[in-house]
């Protein structure tokens, strides 16, 4: 239940009710230690409160939340990743994961939570250049909300504002800003010591108000292991608090605090590896990481292992206190990561399971004796050096697409004009794909360049020939370090240019041919080898006629791994860890024992984007991933398993109707193909002035309908009377004037499917014909267990 409370009155009144588990319900769960959804489905069965045991009483309608402590949750956002995308909150959700973090007082908490974000920030100050800005004009980014209000709001106090005059801004309660302002006081009274040594009474009272040693260093002008060996050298050590489950006897997770409490002792001698999470979701980062954990986890109890897992992210299963032996709800930077392995004591760590984030820390783990288990932080980092794995291709006579390093505008214009246009134009310093860009021309790259205004002599932009109308494809593979499985080989339906994340793809492959995909084959294994891998490695793949090209290799969990471990029947974040610890003791035989697959059936996978949040922004694919999660359909055939995948996305395909076409000149060839299956299969087709020519030329049936800037009635009108059952869209490379955006945010706006590449169209065809064929046939459906039988 959903209720507001007005502070000058004190009434209090319900917005809404769900009677079902809400988004907040797992929130909940985490923070008080009661787990809901088990209780709820307890009382689902049939029992009444009174007859679940709970362990402190005699039955749980005795239970009353305890626990001296203050959770915080914060939202994560990505506006950075949806071009034309206006920050600003209301009552349209538009955060895509959250952290959620535990402290002594709401001081400590709040800045756990910050630091657990993964913005690259450790604390509330110095955010972008706010503190450079005058009061006046951070008041006038205060009146509406953003995903920045916080980091605004501790700037205005540190500049003079008060705590009513941000009251009657923003109507946040007093009582928070009066918390943020002592944080101001303090860090200004730190600040006083930049260059200088800061008083043991002052460094005790800023870690039990959260402030972490990073931001301190940075505050103070010093480097992160000089505070925590100054903060060491005065005693001032993370202590630990259990947090007891309801209703389940000795169970507990932990958080930390530096606040004066009873310390909780490590458990044992027993041999423990600790896991790092993946910590918030958010675009390019989700639940897919955090199944590769707990199956981890799962590997490791069974191999005789105690579990030591850090998580932050409260939605995950990873955080559940059932999932490891030992769990910690921390934030996962370097300081809360190296306070738990000091005091645990594992044999190693496992990083190559979470993604981007323990990725970011390893390397200074490392450095501070943390053992890592698996593949090596030099093999990982040496795969993310796009020079350093090019050397190593070519010693293998691996082909790449040619590439180049631009520091400056000059530097870029020789690059693109030795390797030709078009090129993919990235920065170096930018992990994940982010600022990733297709460039047509010079004048694009000119404009990419003058965006990129971090870059430097150190950080420069990465350029790389774009191999136009390529399949990619993706190989995940399961390394020893000497033996390489490879249970399937990924199909992206998209052609190159879409980022993988976001891009439809198929298993087993469909088009490639036997040639190509023995050369991927090869490849992967070489380059396992010669990496020497241990554990994961995905590497993604581009195919141009008779040619495959390594696109890049990723020695670490991917976010595929899931997708492969259902459709293939094998559990590869479970195989990859028995590889890790079967190292760990010497030993080897494991890939030895897998045998290859053969399928009899198709899995589909199609990413869930979050445009209907979003409307002002257009729905285009590109190198940039937008996607924020994913579905997999399943059939005997791939026309049904895109279908299933589609109609899971919750944007059915039609099955008649009218199928609208807008296709640049150079898709009308492969859109052709298109539109002759959608005739054949019953539907209408309606298409703008140059494209319905085509059509008719090609002896297509088509009505031509008009664009916005050509008169009435037009295509716009067709979508808001209902009479498009379909839209496919196909942009032009470069702006033109005018522009078809408002025909795809027209579709997202009255739930029409939309299509913007020729390969969904195509893929859309076979789906529906797919499923008619099926229904004729009587359709059935079969459980995952019954497609993996024999």
């Amino acid at each position: 239940m959903q209720f507001a409370h007005d502070p000058e009155t004190g009434r209090i009144v319900v917005i809404e009710i769900n009677p079902r588990a809400s988004r907040s319900s797992a929130l909940a769960s985490k923070a008080t230690g009661f787990p809901i959804a088990l209780i709820s489905a307890m009382l689902a069965a049939g029992l009444d409160l009174d007859e679940i045991p709970y362990w402190q009483d005699t039955g749980l309608h005795k239970y009353r939340p305890t626990g001296d402590y203050v959770v915080v949750k914060f939202p994560r956002w990505a506006f950075e990743k949806f071009e034309g995308a206006v920050d600003k909150l209301g009552t349209q959700m538009r955060a895509v994961g959250e952290v959620m973090s535990i402290g002594k007082n709401y001081k400590e908490a709040f800045q756990k939570a910050v630091r657990s974000l993964e913005i690259g920030r450790s604390g509330l100050g110095f955010a972008k250049d706010f503190n450079e800005l005058p009061l006046e004009e951070i008041m006038h980014m205060l009146v509406e909300p953003t995903s920045e209000r916080q980091f605004l709001m501790y700037e205005a106090l540190r500049k003079g504002a008060s705590v009513k005059e941000l009251y009657e801004l923003t109507y946040i309660k007093e009582w928070f800003i009066e918390q943020m302002l002592e944080l101001v006081k303090e860090e200004e009274e730190i600040l006083k010591y930049k260059n200088g040594i800061l008083p043991v009474e002052l460094l005790k009272k800023a870690k039990t108000n959260g402030f972490a040693d990073k931001y301190l260093a940075f505050l103070l002008d010093k480097k992160e292991d000089d505070i925590r060996e100054m903060r060491e050298a005065a005693g001032i050590e993370a202590k630990w608090e259990p947090v007891p489950v309801s209703g389940v006897e000795d169970a507990v997770y932990y958080y930390s605090t530096y606040n004066d409490i009873e310390d909780t002792p490590a458990e044992g001698n027993a041999k423990k590896v600790m896991i790092l999470g993946g910590g918030p979701n958010r675009i390019g980062q989700g639940i897919e990481f955090d199944y590769c954990c707990v199956h981890a986890a799962f590997a490791l109890r069974d191999a005789g292992y105690r579990t030591v897992m850090v998580n932050c992210n409260p939605e995950t299963v990873s955080t559940d206190y059932d999932t490891s032996d030992i769990l910690y709800f921390e934030p996962l930077t370097v300081e809360d990561v190296l306070n738990i392995y000091k005091k645990e004591r594992p044999i190693g760590a496992i990083v190559q399971f979470g993604g981007q984030t323990p990725l970011n820390i390893a390397r200074e783990l490392s450095e501070q004796g943390v053992k890592i288990l698996g593949t090596s932080i030099d093999t990982i980092d040496l795969a993310e050096d796009r020079e350093l794995f090019r050397d190593i291709t070519e010693k293998m006579d691996i082909p790449m697409p040619e590439s180049g390093m631009a520091h400056n505008i000059e530097e870029a214009k020789a690059v693109a004009g030795r390797i030709g246009y078009p090129v993919m134009a990235r920065p170096s310093f930018v992990l994940g794909g982010r600022g990733m860009e297709i460039v047509h021309d010079e004048t694009m790259l000119v404009q990419y360049i003058n965006r990129s205004t971090e870059i430097t002599k150190d950080k420069p932009v990465l350029i790389d020939k774009f191999i136009d109308n390529a399949i990619e494809a993706e190989a995940d593979a399961l390394s020893d370090g000497e033996s390489v499985f490879i249970p399937a080989i990924m199909e992206h339906i998209e052609l190159a240019g879409i980022h993988s994340g976001d891009s439809a793809c198929v298993i087993p492959s469909i088009s490639i041919g036997r040639a190509q995909l023995e050369k991927i084959s090869e490849y992967t294994e070489k380059i396992a080898r010669e990496l020497g891998v241990v554990g994961l490695i995905n590497i993604q793949y581009a195919i141009s006629g008779d040619d495959v090209y390594v696109l890049e290799a990723n020695p670490r969990a991917s976010r595929t791994v899931p997708l492969v471990s259902k459709v293939c029947d094998l559990s590869m974040a479970r195989k990859a860890t028995e590889i890790m610890m079967r190292r760990e003791e010497n030993g080897k035989g494991i890939i030895e024992q897998l045998r290859p697959l053969v399928f009899s059936h198709y899995g589909v996978k199609e990413a869930v984007f979050p445009f209907n949040m979003f409307h002002e922004v257009d729905p285009l694919l590109g190198p940039e991933m937008r996607s924020t999660g994913e579905v997999l359909g399943m059939a005997d055939s791939f026309g049904l398993a895109f279908f299933k995948a589609q109609e899971s996305t919750q944007s059915p395909l039609p099955l008649t109707g009218t199928v609208f076409i807008s296709a640049n000149d150079k898709d009308k060839p492969e859109m052709l193909k298109a539109a002759k299956r959608y005739a054949e299969l019953g539907f209408d087709i309606l298409a703008t002035k140059g494209t319905c020519e085509y059509l008719l030329k090609n002896g297509i049936r088509a009505m031509s309908v008009k664009k916005l800037h050509e008169g009435r009635p037009n295509v716009l009108d067709s979508i808001a009377n209902k009479e498009i059952s379909m839209i496919i869209n196909t942009p032009v490379g470069k702006k033109s004037q005018y522009d078809d955006s408002y025909i795809r945010k027209a579709a997202i706006k009255n739930r029409i499917p939309y299509i913007t590449t020729t390969a969904a169209a195509i893929a859309s065809a076979k789906g529906i014909a797919g499923f008619k064929e099926s229904c004729a046939g009587g359709y059935k459906v079969k459980s995952l267990q019954e497609y993996h039988k024999g």
